[in-house]
C-alpha cells in the first residue's frame, strides 16, 4: 500500500493545475501541481530515503529545473526534469503532496523539494521504507519491471501464454512486479474473486478462458480502484473510496456479496490473503 490506482490517483493530482483532491478529512481543496514549476532547493531529512545520487549531486542536477512531466510506472510515481528522471516508491507509508511553503513540517518529513513559487513538494514516509531515485537512464530503476496492466501490451493472449510458462500459484505469481507491474494485496484479491479463481490456483493449469477472465477482472478491478481515487484503508493514504466497494479484501468472516458465503482469510506467501471458498473453488484443469 500504495498500489497503482493510489499512486495514478497522485500521479494525476500532481499532474493537475488543480493540485491535490483531498486533504487529510477528505474535504475538497485546491493545491497547485508542480507542472511546470522551478526547483530552488532540496532538503533531505532522512539519508536512507534517498538511494542515488548524494544530497550534494541531488540539489546541484535539480537547483534550477523546472518539472517538465508527473507519471506512473507500475507502483512508481515518475517526475521528469530536463536531464534527469526522478522514481519515488512509496512502499508502506509513503506520501507525496504540494504543500505551501508556510507549512509546519512534520517529525516524518523526509525529503522536502523547495519550488520558486512558494510551494514545496514534500515527501513524508512514518515507517521509513519509501525510496527516492533521481537517475539519466530510466532503466537504472526500470528495467525488469512487468508490462503495465492497463497498457495495450497486456492482452488476454500474453496473460495466458505468461500462465502456462510457470508453475506457481497465482496469487504470488501476480503481487510479483517482474510479471506485471502494480498489482499489490488488496487489488489481487479483489480481481482473484472478479474472476473466480482461488489464489493458490497453479498458473500453469489456467485454460486461455479463465485467462480471458483474469485479464478482464485486473483491469476492470484496478480501473474502478482509479476511479474511486484508490482505497483509504491507512491513515497515511488521503480520499480514496474503493474501501467501500471491497468484494473479499479486510472482509474476513463478513458474507461474499456475490454468493453469500462466508468470506474467509488464509496465509499465501506470507500475504494475509481473503478469497470466497465458493465462488473462488480450486478447479484442478491439467498443468500444460
Amino acid at each position: 500500500m500504495p498500489e497503482l490506482p493510489e499512486v495514478e490517483t497522485i500521479a494525476r493530482s500532481l499532474r493537475n493545475p488543480a493540485g491535490l483532491p483531498f486533504d487529510n478529512s477528505g474535504s475538497l481543496q485546491t493545491r497547485p501541481g508542480i507542472v511546470g514549476r522551478v526547483v530552488s532547493s532540496v532538503e533531505l531529512l532522512w539519508s536512507r530515503s534517498l538511494v542515488t545520487p548524494t544530497i550534494e549531486e541531488l540539489g546541484s542536477a535539480l537547483t534550477g529545473k523546472p518539472v517538465t512531466t508527473v507519471g506512473r510506472r507500475g507502483k512508481f510515481l515518475v517526475i521528469a526534469f530536463e536531464d534527469y528522471w526522478m522514481f519515488i516508491h512509496l512502499r508502506m507509508s509513503g506520501d507525496l503532496q504540494v504543500c505551501p511553503a508556510s507549512t509546519t513540517f512534520g517529525k516524518h518529513d523526509r525529503l522536502r523539494i523547495h519550488l520558486t513559487d512558494g510551494f514545496i513538494l514534500l515527501f513524508s514516509d512514518p515507517r521509513k521504507f519509501g525510496r527516492v531515485w533521481l537517475v539519466r537512464d530510466p532503466g537504472e530503476v526500470l528495467s525488469g519491471l512487468g508490462p503495465e496492466p492497463l497498457s495495450d501490451d497486456f492482452t488476454p493472449g500474453w496473460l495466458h501464454q505468461e500462465l502456462v510458462h510457470r508453475r506457481r500459484q497465482l496469487k504470488p505469481l501476480l503481487l510479483d512486479q517482474h510479471f506485471i507491474a502494480g498489482l499489490g494485496n488488496i487489488y489481487t484479491d479483489e480481481a482473484l474473486h472478479r474472476a473466480k479463481l482461488h489464489p493458490l490456483t497453479i498458473s500453469s493449469s489456467i485454460n486461455a478462458a479463465q485467462a480471458d477472465l483474469l485479464w478482464q477482472a485486473i483491469r476492470s478491478t484496478l480501473q474502478e480502484g482509479i476511479r474511486r481515487n484508490g482505497a483509504s484503508i491507512d491513515w497515511v493514504y488521503r480520499g480514496g473510496d474503493f474501501q467501500n466497494h471491497f468484494s473479499v479484501y479486510g472482509r474476513q468472516g463478513e458474507t461474499c456479496p456475490a454468493c453469500g458465503a462466508e468470506i474467509q482469510r488464509i496465509l499465501v506467501g506470507q500475504r494475509g490473503t481473503h478469497f470466497c471458498p465458493t465462488c473462488q473453488k480450486i478447479r484442478y484443469n491439467k498443468p500444460r
